[in-house]
């Protein structure tokens, strides 16, 4: 099948925390509500009847946490693959601050070229770099999509981002929110939705 699951991690943070940039230093774990989402996949894949033939997942507390609540509710009895070409971006100085003080040190253009028009901004100490980021998306979703059913990719924001830009999807429809879900079919190189919280039926319209 060359149709893939891609889903983002759940909420790291929780009513009043502090909400910073997270990347690839930022090893934070999922919070409750956090793990709820994860669960909300692993309901609706079940409720479908549909069990990935692969579950792989970037290398950080908050996917490899994902994976595995997502795998014991859709009933998957393989072992979850963790893929390092799915680690978040490295936000460099900008990892660990909220979007006010990334503003107050970096400007508020550079802020918004990449939250809103999902662009990484000129200067920036961010890594891997863009090509590097480029060539993981594809490969990662070229190897999944060698299953004989389909396999379900989860990891975060950034990566997602790129993934999107490698389908050629718009800039400014890129964001994936926490717990939501998309599908791809790579063989096609298109996007079959993006975006979306977890629902059996959608499931099932893509992979049932």
């Amino acid at each position: 099948m060359s149709k893939v699951l891609l889903a983002r991690h759940g909420n790291t943070f929780g009513p009043g925390d502090k909400v910073v940039w997270v990347g690839a230093k930022e090893d934070l774990p999922l919070v409750a509500k956090g793990e709820e989402q994860a669960a909300a996949l692993g309901n609706a894949l079940r409720d479908a009847r549909l069990t990935p033939e692969r579950i792989i997942t970037g290398p950080l507390l908050r996917t490899r946490r994902a994976a595995e609540l997502v795998a014991v509710l859709c009933g998957f009895h393989g072992k979850v693959e963790i893929d390092e070409r799915l680690r978040e971006i490295d936000y460099g100085s900008w990892g660990g601050r909220s979007c006010e003080e990334i503003i107050a040190e970096f400007g508020a253009d550079a802020h918004r070229t990449w939250n809103e028009e999902h662009r990484r901004p000129e200067g920036v100490d961010w890594s891997p770099d863009e090509a590097t980021l480029r060539t993981n998306a594809l490969a990662v979703m070229q190897d999944a999509a060698l299953s004989r059913r389909f396999a379900l990719i989860i990891t975060s924001n950034g990566v997602l981002r790129y993934m999107h830009g490698v389908l050629g999807g718009e800039a400014h429809d890129a964001k994936v929110k926490t717990g939501n879900i998309c599908a791809a079919d790579i063989e096609a190189g298109q996007r079959l939705f993006w975006n979306e919280a977890p629902s059996a039926a959608r499931l099932t319209s893509v992979f049932g």
